[in-house]
């Protein structure tokens, strides 16, 4: 792997503003991005996906990924700390403005949440357990994605979720306000990833979750992909003109309906992919857009998702950049094989960092690192835009 490239020059997080940069622990694998490649001057955050939830508690997601693989530097002695989880706490070391928060969940790991999140007692143990990780492995906050409470899942949920999920987060709240306590008076982060479809967000009490949380990341991204019928953007930043599909996907929607359920503008993150998502068999009507699809189209990992560093490397060099000016986003058609692509570029997610600012909202939120080119693209423009 290749060190963050030295430019003192890069663009660093406006005053005020948060750049929550996710890190997958799987992006260590075949993707080769490993934590010490982050540019940690460049963020502000970092979460780290995922924790597992198991017996009601936080555990490990990948034991070998978080806390064995061993680095250079690293000891095989007795109690010696390895693994993405050692990393991160030496990337800190040398980013002292530097926060990590160990995220909770995710689309695969969420079955469990509903029955943490069902009594007083699971709740107890579920914080109890989540600080305790924390704290055994240096991180300065939690992170909860719980995707999701209630329906929209890959698990069904309960009614009862909407309101055990803000008792949950209280009971977060409390515990890791009792540990700073303890620690002198430190202050340790609670977040969530939300949800930004308009049928899955009324799932949460959003005025009550966000008096709790420090903040909350909108996944602003996603809107269309490869389960839809037909062609759409996966994170259009404003209402596009002729999509076929249901309304409010799209962000300034999404960020209007929590405004609208009570949550300051300054406690909202938007979130923005450092990936695209393809469609196959796509007719060249409108170079794709809003065309019938028959499902994913090629990956760079897994069918359907392109990381933006290969979309930049293997797709804009050869095919024509179609802009919507709608939705404020590009994206791309290979007629020859027949495959519509939507993505975000550097002027993009630069319109969404300007829209970030305009809106006074905290920050934003980039899933995930390893998909920037090796120069940060559009890191740097997130960045360099939040102004």
């Amino acid at each position: 792997p290749t060190p963050p490239p030295s430019s003192p020059g890069a663009p660093t997080t406006p005053a005020g503003k948060k750049t929550v940069a996710s890190y997958a622990s799987w992006a260590t694998y075949g993707r080769n991005y490993q934590v010490s490649q982050i540019p940690g001057a460049q963020v502000t955050h970092i979460n780290y996906a995922f924790a597992n939830v198991s017996n009601g508690q936080c555990v490990v997601g990948d034991p070998y990924a978080d806390t064995y693989k061993f680095f250079t530097g690293d000891s095989w002695d007795a109690g010696a700390k390895r693994g993405n989880f050692n990393q991160l706490n030496k990337l800190k070391a040398t980013n002292p403005h530097l926060r990590t928060l160990i995220s909770v969940g995710g689309w695969t790991w969420s079955a469990n949440f509903s029955a943490a999140a069902g009594t007083t007692q699971s709740r107890a143990t579920f914080a109890q357990s989540c600080v305790a990780f924390m704290k055994q492995y240096g991180f300065d906050g939690i992170d909860i994605d719980w995707e999701y409470p209630v329906s929209g899942g890959l698990q069904s949920g309960s009614p009862a979720d909407k309101a055990n999920y803000t008792l949950l987060l209280q009971a977060l709240r409390d515990e890791l306000t009792r540990q700073g306590t303890t620690d002198g008076g430190k202050h340790y982060d609670l977040t969530i990833a939300a949800p930004a479809g308009p049928s899955i967000l009324t799932n949460l009490e959003i005025n009550k979750v966000a008096a709790i949380t420090d903040w909350i990341n909108l996944m602003t991204y996603d809107y269309h992909g490869s389960w839809d019928a037909t062609t759409g953007h996966n994170a259009p930043l404003d209402k596009p003109t002729g999509d076929p599909g249901p309304a409010g996907f799209y962000a300034d929607s999404t960020v209007n309906s929590y405004l609208a359920a009570g949550a300051p503008s300054s406690k909202l993150v938007l979130g923005v992919p450092f990936y695209g998502r393809s469609f196959a068999g796509v007719g060249a009507a409108s170079n794709g857009l809003f065309q019938s699809t028959s499902g994913a189209g090629t990956g760079t990992w897994e069918p359907g998702m392109l990381d933006y560093k290969d979309i930049a490397a293997n797709y804009l060099p050869r095919l024509t950049r179609n802009y919507d000016a709608s939705a404020k986003v590009p994206y791309l058609y290979d007629a020859a094989k027949r495959e519509f692509i939507s993505y975000d570029d550097p002027a993009s997610i630069g319109l969404k960092a300007n829209y970030i600012a305009a809106k006074g909202l905290g920050g934003g939120m980039l899933w995930e690192l390893s998909g920037d080119t090796s120069d940060y693209a559009l890191l740097d423009s997130l960045n360099a835009n939040m102004k």
